[in-house]
């Protein structure tokens, strides 16, 4: 019994601990709500994660079922450092020769030496910037771009011309080349090619545009590098030039990246990239293991230590092992391989899935009968592809009105039930502790009187015995 600590008013009754013991009565049933409450929100958060492993059990589903995945090819090269390759899912598979005779590149300028020192103005007057194309040091074709202008006043130095024509928008890039003779004005194509190329020619304020004395100086003994397209040899004998130092369309669905001239031709190979197809297939078991694994243990029984998983008897849960499980023991017609065991992919004890390389790889290279176990759509659900029929399976679990929204939206009614199972027994207990504080108040006010009327009869008493003695 618990310690008196509030007597009653000199009834010696302890009110308080005796209400105290009769409301902890009362509130028993909320140990039993609040646990049924955490047990609730355990099989949310449980079923949270069975949905995430779903869904990356979908993607994975998806990716097998996509063409993108079985179309896919590596390109090799045999010399890297000079020539990279890259080729889109679907090419076919060949081989051919790559012999890089030129790199592309931009057409660069050098002014002659500029007056010292480094800052001087050179004069007033405009440039003209022109993109075209040189056929041979004398002969310029101009782009159907037209010419920039960019005016110069007389005070600007070698530095603020530059900026003005990094400003101007105009296909060339501008830099300053301070060196021990003085400085000079470096320009450049901001593209790579023949077709890019520019010409610059001066107005100059002095009249004079060629001769060395003015802003004409940026022109007079001046040297140029003219841009030169990409070039090789395909297989020999065909030549492919290139503005840049990519081709992308010389062979189809091959993007060719040449960084070296090469004495040599480079070997390019094209093959389908079983290693992606492979991945996939891991990436779909990793991902049905993974669901397969947290329900095993969510729906477990232990006969041995008599304990249950947090789902054990759930027929959701169970229902959705066995849907799965029974995807797996489906057939798929169109193919050669009816199920995945005849590719070597097995189930284990408990469920699980493991994978047979050596036979997986002898099953890949025997042509399309894996994809189409797969992937094949025969507009029938239960001889459809695997990979289909997990990607429909999951991808209806996962819908709004699917198998998870429709739980959660279960397990969290059944949490709003339980919030309110609790306040009404907290509300019944209320007013029983004060129906039982008026009760037990009434009955210590009560002896408190009893003991009183007690004391005064004796009193008499003693008093009376005393009388008739004397």
């Amino acid at each position: 019994m618990a310690t008196i600590s509030s007597p009653g008013i000199g009834s010696g009754l302890d009110v308080k601990s005796i209400v105290s013991q009769l409301v902890a009565l009362e509130k028993q049933p909320l140990t039993k709500l609040k646990l049924q409450a955490a047990t609730v929100n355990t099989k949310i958060s449980t079923y949270g994660q069975i949905k995430s492993l779903v869904s990356t059990l979908s993607d994975a589903a998806s990716k097998l079922n996509s063409l993108t995945t079985w179309n896919a090819v590596s390109a090799t090269s045999s010399n890297t450092k000079a020539v990279t390759a890259t080729a889109i899912g679907g090419t076919a598979a060949n081989s051919f020769s790559v012999q890089v005779t030129a790199l592309a590149k931009a057409q660069s300028y050098a002014s002659d030496t500029l007056p010292l020192p480094a800052g001087t103005p050179l004069g007033g007057g405009t440039l003209h910037l022109q993109l075209g194309k040189w056929t041979d040091p004398m002969t310029f074709a101009p782009s159907a771009t037209p010419a920039v202008d960019v005016t110069v006043l007389a005070t600007d130095s070698v530095s603020e011309i530059a900026s003005k024509i990094n400003s101007a928008n105009a296909g060339v890039s501008a830099t300053v080349l301070n060196d021990a003779a003085g400085e000079r004005l470096l320009l450049r194509s901001k593209s790579t090619g023949a077709d890019f190329g520019f010409q610059l020619t001066v107005t100059d304020d002095d009249a004079v545009n060629t001769d060395p004395a003015g802003l004409s100086r940026l022109v007079a003994g001046s040297s140029t590098q003219y841009a030169v397209n990409a070039a090789a040899m395909i297989n020999g004998s065909i030549p492919v030039t290139s503005a840049t130092n990519t081709f992308s369309n010389v062979i189809s669905g091959v993007t060719l990246t040449v960084a070296e001239e090469t004495a040599t031709a480079v070997e390019i190979t094209v093959a389908k990239n079983q290693s992606v197809i492979t991945d996939a297939i891991n990436g779909f078991v990793d991902a049905y293991n993974a669901v397969n694994q947290v329900l095993n243990e969510a729906t477990k029984y232990d006969p041995a230590t008599k304990s249950a998983g947090l789902l054990q008897g759930d027929a959701t849960a169970i229902g959705l092992q066995s849907a799965m499980r029974g995807i797996l023991q489906s057939t798929t017609t169109g193919s050669a391989y009816a199920r995945l065991a005849d590719i070597g992919i097995t189930q284990q004890l408990g469920g699980d899935l493991a994978v047979d390389s050596a036979k997986l790889g002898t099953a890949l290279s025997s042509g399309d009968d894996v994809k189409n176990l797969f992937r094949i759509d025969n507009q029938n659900p239960m001889t459809n592809g695997v990979a289909l029929k997990f990607k429909t399976f999951s991808q209806g679990l996962l819908a709004t009105d699917g198998f998870f929204v429709s739980k959660d939206a279960s397990l969290k009614r059944s949490l709003d039930l339980n919030a309110k199972d609790q306040q009404r027994v907290n509300e019944k207990v209320t007013r029983v502790e004060a129906q039982l504080n008026r009760r037990y108040s009434a009955l210590d006010v009560q002896l408190s009187s009893l003991n009183a009327l007690n004391a005064y009869v004796a009193q008499q008493v003693t008093q009376w015995n005393r009388s008739t003695g004397s």
